[in-house]
């Protein structure tokens, strides 16, 4: 379905859908969106709102499905790529490997169409976060807030790991005056 084709019952539903989300009532949201979804299973909007849903009511898998349909037709559609990213990862605390991949890919998708997407960076911030990957976390966290200066969350987690990267590297040094700087470790 082109954006021509589209019905003033068509959009009125999309932005009705996009109200409920706003007010976090998903469950809501996905009744308003089942039939458009069977009409438009590829339609950007469709996608973005029906998946994030899904996304609220922590329903990854179904979240990927739909986004993942969408975002092989429409991939110069920033939006889909970074839900699908969201989708991908579900909670981070639990995400295991596979899934910070998937998200990673999508999120770097996401930045091929628009590297100024709200967001991605810090979304990839965390992950690399959670990896134990301090540095590229705190590149990403930067970047997060050339993108978006008043991001305050991405403020937070740069100053932290500013300061933790800035200790361990006080440790390596110590270590390195005393002698005792284990071998694996790089100097």
């Amino acid at each position: 379905m082109t954006e021509i084709n589209k019905s003033e019952e068509f959009l009125r539903a999309i932005q009705e859908s996009a109200r409920l989300l706003s007010q976090n009532r998903p469950g809501e949201a996905i009744e308003k969106l089942r039939d458009l979804y069977a009409q438009a299973p590829t339609d950007p909007d469709v996608a973005i709102n029906l998946g994030g849903a899904y996304i609220l009511q922590r329903k990854w898998d179904r979240a990927v499905d739909v986004l993942s349909k969408a975002a092989e037709v429409n991939a110069d559609n920033a939006m889909l790529w970074t839900n699908l990213g969201a989708a991908h990862l579900g909670r981070l605390e639990v995400a295991g490997p596979q899934h910070q991949e998937r998200a990673i890919e999508a999120y770097e998708r996401a930045l091929q169409v628009d590297l100024q997407a709200p967001n991605v960076h810090y979304h990839l911030g965390l992950v690399y976060k959670e990896r134990g990957e301090l540095n590229r976390a705190s590149a990403f966290f930067q970047r997060a807030l050339e993108v978006f200066p008043a991001d305050k969350d991405a403020r937070y987690w740069l100053d932290l790991l500013t300061r933790q990267l800035a200790e361990e590297q006080r440790e390596r040094n110590q270590q390195k005056l005393l002698g005792t700087q284990p071998e694996d470790e790089p100097e």
